[in-house]
C-alpha cells in the first residue's frame, strides 16, 4: 500500500511560498521519449549540444537516477501585473521577458526545495535528488503527468489556474507514493500561439524549432544572428513572451504574490540609450542576481543594437558608432546593420566609406542590401 502524501506536501508548499504541488511516478511514456528524439533528430536544438549529450539521461528521470520512483513537482506563478505584449510597440526601450526582469528563479526555488526535501527525508525517510533547470530531467512532461497543466500547442505548460506563467522545481524520491492523475489538453482548436509567433519558430503544433525562436537566439546563440530575424526580434533584447501572453488561459492567471518574483524586484522596461551606454561592469551590476547576466555583455549588446536598428530613434546613431570598433564580430556586423536602419543614404555611406578600408572582413557587410 503506497502513502499519500499530498496533505503534508501542501502544507509544506504553502510554507516556502510555493503555488502548487503534485506527484507522478518517475517514468516518462514511449510517447514522450520519441518526441525528444524526433526533437533532435530535426536538429531543432541548434547550437544547444549540451542538450543532445545528454539525451538518454533526459528520456526519463530513471534513466538520470536509477532509483528514482516517485517525481515530485512544484510550482512557482510569476504572473505579471501587466500584458506583456503591451512591451513589445516601446521600440524605444529594450524588452526583457517577463521571467527574467526579478531575482533568478534557480536560486530562489532550489533554496526552498532543498529546505522542503531535508524536511521530507526526515519524515518518510529514503533519499531523494532536488533539481531546478539544473539536470537532465523533462519538468513539463512530469508536470503534466502529474496533473497541474498541459503542454499547449507552444510547447510551454499551461495551467487552468495560473494560465502560462508558472516556475517547476522538481524533488525525485527513491519510493512509490500516491500519484495524481495526468492533465487533459485543453488547447482545442485555438493556434493563437502558433500564428502570433515573429519568427515562425513552430514547424507544427506541439514542435518547437529552437533555431528560429527569439528566445534561444537572444539567450543560447552565440553567433550572427542572421538578417530574417533581426527585424521580427522587435525591441527583445532578452528571451520573448510573445506566445505565452497570447494564451487564453491567461485570463485565469494570477499575478504573482511572491516578493522575490514580482517585476518590481528586478529591471523592467529600460531606454536603449541607456543600455548601449553600460559597460561589461555596468551592466554585471545593473542585472545583478537576474537572469541576463547569463546572456554574457556582449551577448546582450548584440541584442540591443538589433533593437536599435528597429527602434527608428536617430539619436542612437552615435553610440550605436561606437561599436563599430568593437572586438568581436557579431557586435560590429549588428552595429553596420543598426545604422543602415537608422542613417540616410548619405550617412551611411559616409561611414562605409570611413570603416570600409580598415575593416576588409566586414566588406560584405557594409555592402549588403537590407
Amino acid at each position: 500500500m503506497t502513502i499519500d502524501i499530498s496533505p503534508w506536501l501542501e502544507k509544506t508548499a504553502k510554507l516556502y511560498e510555493f503555488d502548487e504541488v503534485r506527484i507522478a511516478d518517475a517514468k516518462l511514456s514511449k510517447e514522450t521519449q520519441k518526441h525528444l528524439r524526433d526533437f533532435f533528430n530535426n536538429g531543432y536544438h541548434g547550437e544547444m549540444d549540451w542538450l543532445e549529450n545528454t539525451i538518454e539521461r533526459r528520456l526519463s528521470p530513471e534513466k538520470m537516477w536509477q532509483n528514482a520512483r516517485t517525481a515530485i513537482i512544484f510550482a512557482k506563478n510569476y504572473g505579471p501585473d501587466h500584458n506583456p505584449m503591451d512591451n513589445v510597440s516601446q521600440s524605444e526601450h529594450g524588452n526583457i521577458s517577463v521571467y527574467a526582469r526579478s531575482k533568478d528563479y534557480h536560486e530562489v526555488m532550489k533554496g526552498r526545495l532543498k529546505q522542503i526535501a531535508s524536511q521530507f527525508v526526515s519524515k518518510f525517510e529514503g533519499q531523494v535528488k532536488v533539481f531546478v533547470d539544473t539536470a537532465p530531467i523533462m519538468e513539463k512532461p512530469l508536470a503534466v503527468k502529474s496533473g497541474m497543466g498541459w503542454q499547449g500547442k507552444h510547447t510551454n505548460l499551461v495551467s487552468q489556474k495560473f494560465g502560462s506563467w508558472l516556475f517547476l522545481g522538481v524533488i525525485l524520491a527513491d519510493a512509490k507514493f500516491t500519484t495524481h492523475n495526468a492533465s487533459e489538453d485543453h488547447c482545442g482548436t485555438c493556434q493563437k500561439c502558433l500564428d502570433i509567433c515573429p519568427t515562425s519558430a513552430f514547424p507544427a503544433p506541439y514542435k518547437l524549432d529552437a533555431r528560429r525562436c527569439i528566445s534561444y537566439l537572444t539567450i543560447e546563440f552565440d553567433g550572427i544572428i542572421e538578417t530574417e530575424y533581426r527585424k521580427p526580434i522587435g525591441n527583445r533584447i532578452f528571451g520573448c513572451d510573445d506566445c505565452l501572453a497570447v494564451c487564453p488561459w491567461n485570463k485565469f492567471a494570477q499575478i504573482a504574490s511572491d516578493t522575490r518574483m514580482q517585476i518590481g524586484a528586478g529591471p523592467g522596461l529600460l531606454r536603449l540609450s541607456r543600455l548601449l551606454a553600460l559597460t561589461d561592469s555596468g551592466f554585471r551590476e545593473l542585472f545583478s542576481g537576474t537572469p541576463v547576466r547569463r546572456a554574457g555583455y556582449k551577448k546582450f549588446i548584440r541584442n540591443c543594437l538589433i533593437a536599435a536598428g528597429n527602434s527608428s530613434d536617430q539619436s542612437l546613431i552615435p553610440i550605436i558608432i561606437s561599436y563599430l570598433e568593437d572586438e568581436v564580430i557579431a557586435v560590429k556586423i549588428m552595429a553596420i546593420w543598426a545604422l543602415r536602419q537608422l542613417c540616410n543614404d548619405d550617412q551611411f555611406q559616409q561611414l562605409k566609406s570611413q570603416y570600409n578600408d580598415t575593416q576588409p572582413e566586414l566588406v560584405a557587410e557594409w555592402s549588403a542590401v537590407i
